[in-house]
């Protein structure tokens, strides 16, 4: 059996939900986090490492509240940092990932840490990247995944033969204007949850050498791991393999979603 690790991106501070850390919403039914809740469906997969991204400003938030386990399984710490006087902000979601890079030693599972993914959809990556040696993701349909209080923007998925061919970043997607959009609620896109292996992860850190290099004169761009792995796929260089799922994604924008997320969660 393949020591798979689960990581979590938890480095960000939501301006949207009062300055705080999402992943510390108070929403399941026996008085989880957000996180926990997480924690708790990923861990019944079988996973026996879990990697925290976190940033200055939340790492501390997580040490204290979570120390180095859960629930018998180890945590390890990693620390995203960024130069203050050259960037404004972090270098976005692929730079969080290559942070850990010296703490994955083998296939693991990157997500967001403020989101809930479903039992289902941990477990087909990890028995994934138990059996194979290509990369993996997991499709939600984008009916199920639109927020009524707003637009969002989604990576939809083009395959072939059960395979990723693109990822296409759009944005602005909202359930009036997805048919003019081209868009169907069937469509199935990409909610940041990607089983990959260790090889890939050293192809995504020479993407993201590559991409400071050419933009290290601004301040704000950032480097998206979903465009990164897009690339990988068009250059060749990595398979990945599409798993559809009917798991109920649930995700949390400000504060007054912990009500609607607890409401949910307790019908479960």
């Amino acid at each position: 059996m393949k020591e798979i690790s689960i990581v979590f991106m938890l480095a960000g501070m939501s301006s949207r939900f009062g300055g705080r850390a999402k992943a510390f919403a108070d929403v399941g039914p026996n008085g989880e986090n957000l996180l926990e809740y997480s924690l708790n469906q990923a861990l019944k997969a079988g996973f026996r490492k879990i990697i925290f991204i976190v940033s200055p400003k939340t790492e501390k938030l997580f040490v204290d509240y979570y120390g180095n386990s859960y629930k018998g399984v180890p945590i390890v710490y990693a620390l995203q940092e960024y130069d203050e006087e050259t960037r404004d902000r972090p270098w976005g979601t692929n730079d969080a990932l290559c942070s850990a890079r010296d703490l994955i030693e083998g296939p693991f599972v990157i997500c967001n840490g403020d989101d809930i993914y479903g039992e289902n959809a941990f477990k087909e990556l990890y028995d994934h990247l138990q059996s194979s040696e290509e990369d993996a993701t997991i499709g939600y349909k984008l009916g199920k995944v639109l927020s009524d209080a707003g637009s969002v923007n989604r990576g939809i998925f083009e395959t072939k033969d059960g395979y990723i061919k693109t990822v296409t970043e759009t944005l602005g997607i909202t359930r009036e204007k997805m048919s003019e959009m081209g868009l169907n609620d069937d469509d199935l896109c990409s909610m940041n949850l990607f089983g990959l292996q260790k090889g890939t992860l050293d192809l995504l850190y020479d993407k993201l050498i590559h991409f400071k290099l050419t933009h290290a004169d601004d301040r704000n761009i950032e480097c998206y791991l979903p465009h990164e792995l897009n690339s990988l796929i068009a250059e060749g260089k990595i398979k990945m393999r599409l798993y559809e799922t009917d798991d109920l994604w649930i995700g949390v924008t400000v504060p007054e979603d912990e009500q609607i997320v607890r409401g949910i969660l307790a019908k479960l």
